[in-house]
């Protein structure tokens, strides 16, 4: 049975051909990045806080030192990489950077905790909550959410996706289907998976921003919060695009499609492609 997630679904509707290059006709070409170390840490800093927070007390999440945390999370996964590759993921300069943005994500966030996350009327149902759905052509999916609350009071399900971002998400960004339709995904498989009514499942971005505008007489937050619209029509445009593709790169079998899949150039797609311009693919934007 084959296993697909929502970075191969969002790669293939940005650019069918660029999905065949990378899990077809395996060329992808994996590199590490300070960007990736960071998200990566700075998800499971959070997550621990919460765990403590929801299992033990908040008093006891607090005592926790989450820079230091951090930290020794940022250099292990730096060390594994540059072991994995052969050469520094990315500067030690960078590396410092991004440290101090992390800790002053985090001083914000346990200053201002109590607006985003109570103890009272709710339990933690879990982080990396596991979500495994089996589609035709014999695959499944696979996906995890990185954290799932429960409102008590309400019977409310609340699943959030954290994000890093240099600055936050601007309007464009909020516009992206691409960046913006997992979680109405995985509002959908919650509710198969776990049985619980979809209505009563809610989902939001948590946004921690790096950096913050300089000279401007607003105050500004460093988490950002953004829940797509998810009605019936946002829900069923998502499931058509996952059956789409479902059914254009693979066989009933589950193998993949020998049809062709061809590019579709734009701006967006093209800019962060690893094959625009190459012999691969020479109809890319530059």
């Amino acid at each position: 049975m084959g296993r697909i997630s929502y970075s191969q679904l969002s790669m293939f509707s940005d650019c069918p051909q660029r999905w065949k290059l990378n899990y077809i006709d395996k060329l992808r070409v994996s590199e590490p990045s300070i960007f990736l170390i960071f998200g990566t840490a700075m998800h499971e800093v959070l997550q621990k806080y919460l765990e403590v927070m929801y299992f033990d007390k908040v008093k006891t999440a607090d005592m926790l030192d989450l820079e230091r945390s951090l930290q020794e999370k940022m250099v292990e996964i730096f060390n594994k990489d540059k072991e994995t590759y052969g050469k520094d993921p990315c500067t030690k300069e960078q590396l410092k950077e991004f440290f101090q943005d992390g800790c002053d994500i985090l001083d914000f966030f346990k200053k201002h905790r109590g607006e985003h996350f109570s103890k009272k009327g709710y339990e933690l149902i879990g982080c990396e909550v596991p979500v495994e759905l089996e589609l035709p052509n014999n695959l499944k999916w696979v996906g995890y959410l990185d954290i799932v609350i429960k409102d008590t009071i309400r019977d409310v399900i609340k699943i959030y996706d954290i994000k890093t971002s240099t600055m936050g998400w601007n309007k464009w960004q909020k516009k992206d289907e691409n960046k913006t339709q997992q979680l109405l995904l995985y509002k959908q498989f919650y509710s198969k998976q776990y049985n619980h009514p979809i209505e009563k499942i809610e989902v939001e971005y948590f946004i921690v921003k790096r950096k913050l505008y300089e000279k401007v007489d607003f105050p500004q937050k460093r988490v950002q919060k953004f829940s797509p619209a998810s009605g019936t029509v946002s829900m069923n445009k998502v499931a058509k695009k996952l059956s789409k593709f479902v059914g254009e790169a693979f066989n009933d079998d589950g193998t993949h499609t020998t049809n062709e899949l061809p590019p579709t150039p734009s701006k967006k797609a093209c800019r962060w492609c690893e094959f625009n311009k190459t012999e691969h693919c020479s109809v890319g934007v530059r």
